[in-house]
């Protein structure tokens, strides 16, 4: 559904220093039904949706322009989709943990692993939804307030079931451990905790880069902090220590399920790495070259 709206630059109407905003919430006055986060203001009906902080005269038209209105669908807020998505997992594995009836064999109800190992998982698996849900409260900014509401559903169907698929031959009553014993788990553990801390210095150094209530966008630079010193040969180190940390969780555990879910994961990053480094060459003429998307020198 596209709707031409004319937009004036005369005594009455808008202003030329108007934004896209402002113009948003006048189009929400009369048309309740689309709030702004619905909206998508274009100048052409096939062209990319404009950003809220343009501004009118900064635009390529005249007193008299004709913007296009696309509806969005109905939106979520970014924090309550990731609140959801992070709190499936951790709630799913520990199910599967603790044995729950009508998962396993009624004898297994509420029995505990023998394994070492599958223990250390599970504190693994629900240190990093912890840590992604309170990331979530006290550390990102989001550029864009909200997602459409059907997204949310693709979202955790996708986390859900891997958590679910994962934990159920983890911590089944014949799992068998790694091969390679408590050498191979603790240097998946090693691997594991670097990674968890990596990715999370990097979250803070790109919370760091926007103030609060801005979308202002810089070119992120390491730090003192040495686990940001990847930011040297990668766009995107977050993604980087996100697939060490579930390379470490697939040695750690030796289970297919998670290997695929490790496999799925990058290849999804790559394409989100191979975005964002797209988007800083065309935005900073002055972007490092040596930075490649997620993997140094690689991809």
């Amino acid at each position: 559904n596209v709707i031409p709206l004319k937009i004036h630059g005369g005594p009455g109407e808008v202003e030329p220093n108007a934004t896209i905003g402002e113009i948003k919430s006048m189009f929400h006055k009369s048309h309740p039904q689309w709030y702004p986060a619905r909206q998508s203001i274009r100048l052409d009906p096939k062209g990319k949706s404009l950003k809220d902080e343009d501004v009118l005269q900064h635009l390529p038209v005249g007193t008299t322009a004709t913007f296009y209105f696309r509806d969005l669908g109905a939106q979520i807020s970014w924090v309550t989709v990731f609140l959801t998505e992070y709190t499936g997992p951790l709630v799913i594995y520990l199910l599967f943990y603790f044995r729950v009836p009508f998962i396993y064999a009624p004898k297994y109800d509420f029995t505990t692993s023998k394994h070492w190992v599958v223990h250390l998982a599970c504190m693994c698996h629900s240190f990093h939804y912890v840590k992604r849900l309170l990331e979530t409260l006290f550390v990102h900014r989001f550029s864009h307030g909200t997602m459409p509401l059907r997204n949310i559903f693709k979202n955790c169907t996708y986390y859900w079931g891997f958590a679910a698929w994962m934990a159920y031959y983890i911590n089944h009553p014949l799992y068998t451990p790694p091969t390679y014993g408590e050498q191979q788990i603790r240097l998946a553990l090693i691997i594991f905790l670097f990674c968890q801390i990596g990715n999370f210095s990097i979250h803070i150094a790109l919370r760091n880069l926007r103030p609060p209530g801005s979308k202002t966008r810089k070119i992120p630079y390491p730090t003192k902090n040495p686990f940001t010193w990847i930011f040297l040969l990668v766009s995107c180190p977050n993604y980087t220590y996100e697939l060490g940390s579930w390379l470490g969780f697939t040695l750690m555990t030796q289970c297919l399920p998670v290997a695929f879910f490790t496999l799925v994961g990058f290849m999804q990053m790559t394409v989100w790495a191979k975005g964002k480094h797209r988007s800083y060459l065309k935005e900073f003429r002055d972007y490092p070259p040596l930075r490649s998307p997620i993997l140094p020198f690689i991809l």
